[in-house]
């Protein structure tokens, strides 16, 4: 199933869409799509309600687009997880995941307006594979217990900002958290039907130039490694994002590092999993 959140900001309602393009309501179903309606067996509910077919029909005309998944609990990141970013960026390979924290406020929905922050000069893009937590998971005892915690998968843009994460402190997270930084969406794809994985291109393009092309194979630590390692120092909880990396491209790799600046738009995919566009604003 792709499941979406679609309305204004702060009144998005849960819906589905079916293979042929329509959007189904499932406020009959749920009330929102979130850690409650993942941890009591809602995508089950959503999958009978589906099958049954008396789920009414939404008109998509001029429907905002929300992020996939409300309020997380927590966006845990992945740093330096595809060779060729480590080496694009000078870091040397990590033996263990490069782990930091993102503000779950950052996340926004895939179309929405992406704020460079005052006094920024070094924005940056990331397109990433996210993870959705579907069960709370601590202490998982490798990879096949970890694909069981999975609900599904969404695009994620890890918008970051290069000199308030590199310079300013040796903790990353002041270039990562700052407002709208983590479009996320369209859809949230369940697992079953994204098979595996580590077999999805990722795209990115900035002002219609090609920037990112790369491909979760080429992971350092793949999906279910992130999980169960994950696990072992925090709880996972139901609706928590995971963002899992991003391949080679980025403007702190480029020649002449092309940073974004305001009126800038940025396209972004991950096979079967949609796509987002975002223009860049100021803060």
């Amino acid at each position: 199933m792709k499941l979406l959140r679609v309305g204004a900001p702060g009144e998005e309602r849960p819906a589905v869409r079916t293979d042929d393009g329509r959007l189904l309501d499932l406020s009959s179903v749920a009330s929102d799509i979130d850690g409650a309606f993942l941890a009591s067996g809602g995508l089950d509910r959503a999958r009978t309600a589906l099958a049954e077919g008396s789920l009414p029909e939404l008109d998509p005309e001029g429907l905002r687009i929300g992020a996939p998944v409300a309020r997380p609990g927590k966006v845990v990141c992945v740093g330096l997880n595809y060779r060729d970013h480590a080496a694009e960026t000078g870091a040397p390979l990590p033996s263990r995941p490069v782990v930091f924290m993102k503000d779950p406020g950052t996340v926004v929905g895939p179309y929405d307006e992406v704020l460079i922050p005052r006094r920024s000069v070094k924005t940056d893009w990331e397109v990433e594979l996210a993870v959705v937590i579907g069960r709370r998971a601590r202490y998982l005892d490798g990879p096949a217990a970890a694909r069981a915690v999975i609900a599904g998968y969404a695009v994620s843009h890890d918008v970051s900002e290069r000199e308030f994460q590199l310079e300013y402190s040796p903790q990353w997270d002041l270039g990562k958290s700052c407002e709208t930084f983590n479009p996320l969406g369209p859809w949230l794809v369940t697992a079953d039907e994204v098979g595996d994985p580590q077999n999805l291109g990722l795209h990115l393009s900035v002002n219609g130039v090609k920037r990112q092309d790369g491909h979760t194979g080429d992971m350092i630590f793949p999906v279910d490694h992130i999980v169960s390692y994950l696990s072992q120092y925090m709880v996972l909880e139901p609706g928590d994002v995971i963002n899992t990396g991003t391949p080679a491209g980025v403007a702190l790799g480029l020649p002449g590092t092309p940073f974004l600046t305001p009126g800038d738009t940025v396209e972004l995919s991950v096979d079967g999993l949609g796509s987002q566009r975002q223009t860049f604003g100021q803060a």
